[in-house]
């Protein structure tokens, strides 16, 4: 097994942050797009499951789920993640959390 060289990696980091602030290299980014309000009722939809049962696995009142499904309110923080996960790997979170 090749051993890592943590304290290198590291510092390789560190030079390549310097470089960029610099502007001598351009770093690669991924743009992260989180679920908003629009896309929970399709999310939980496509998951199958109720309005209750989902609003207890986003672990918010189910009416907290429905202002977020009528648009009066946005998701926010681990919320849009956990909706991330469950809008990208829909079966995995169904079969973690005995949903169907």
């Amino acid at each position: 097994m090749n051993e890592r060289d943590i304290g290198a990696e590291i510092l390789k980091g560190l030079e390549e942050i310097a470089a960029w602030k610099k502007g001598e290299i351009e770093l690669k980014t991924t743009e992260l797009k989180l679920p908003t309000a629009h896309d929970v009722a399709n999310i939980r939809e496509r998951m199958g499951v109720s309005q209750q049962r989902f609003a207890t696995f986003m672990g918010v009142n189910v009416h907290t789920l429905i202002d977020w499904e009528k648009g009066q309110r946005e998701p926010e923080g681990s919320a849009r993640v956990l909706l991330l996960v469950a809008e990208k790997q829909p079966e995995a979170l169904r079969k973690a959390f005995n949903m169907g």
